[in-house]
């Protein structure tokens, strides 16, 4: 059951914010970055960058991200049942920017393989979450996607851990322990 996440109506319309404006709020915002892969109804692999990855609930494991309905990926998403969300440490930016970037085949020099369920897992990322789709909710010119955690590799997640990748200000940075 899907609910829409549409704005209430204002009393004055001039008083909405301005995309650019909102944009401009939370480049000021770190958030960290990862990749989310699945497959396409003809089993051809499909990816994204997304800096909107949420963990919802602990029990159940749900995760969210969100994805605009203008994406190359949003035909795939939107059909598929599955995927994989790659947390990227700092070593990945070029494999973050290679998956924002459009009209590029994003996985062509990229290590991966498939899942034993026939998602595309990056080979090169060792945390990840392999999940389920529950529901694309819209918003906006968006859609939130909420999913179970079916699986996971955390092999990064030790004290070891390599520095996770984060995004601010148009910028890649390193997320430094506090």
């Amino acid at each position: 059951m899907s609910t829409s996440l549409e704005p209430h109506a204002s009393a004055d319309a001039a008083d909405a914010v301005a995309p650019r404006a909102f944009k401009d709020l939370f480049r000021h915002h770190p958030a960290g970055v990862a990749i989310v892969t699945l497959a396409a109804p003809d089993g051809s692999p499909v990816g994204f960058t997304a800096t909107s990855v949420i963990s919802v609930s602990a029990d159940p494991a749900i995760l969210a991200f969100s994805v605009t309905q203008t994406s190359s990926s949003w035909d795939a998403l939107s059909r598929a049942a599955s995927g994989v969300v790659h947390f990227l440490g700092t070593g990945h930016a070029d494999l973050s920017t290679r998956f924002a970037t459009p009209g590029i085949d994003r996985f062509s020099g990229v290590a991966w393989t498939r899942l034993p369920t026939g998602e595309p897992l990056l080979t090169d990322v060792s945390t990840w979450a392999r999940f389920e789709i529950l529901d694309r909710i819209p918003a906006g010119s968006s859609r939130l996607v909420l999913a179970a955690v079916t699986e996971i590799s955390a092999e990064g997640s030790a004290p070891a851990q390599p520095t996770r990748l984060v995004y601010v200000d148009r910028t890649y940075r390193r997320l430094h322990e506090v």
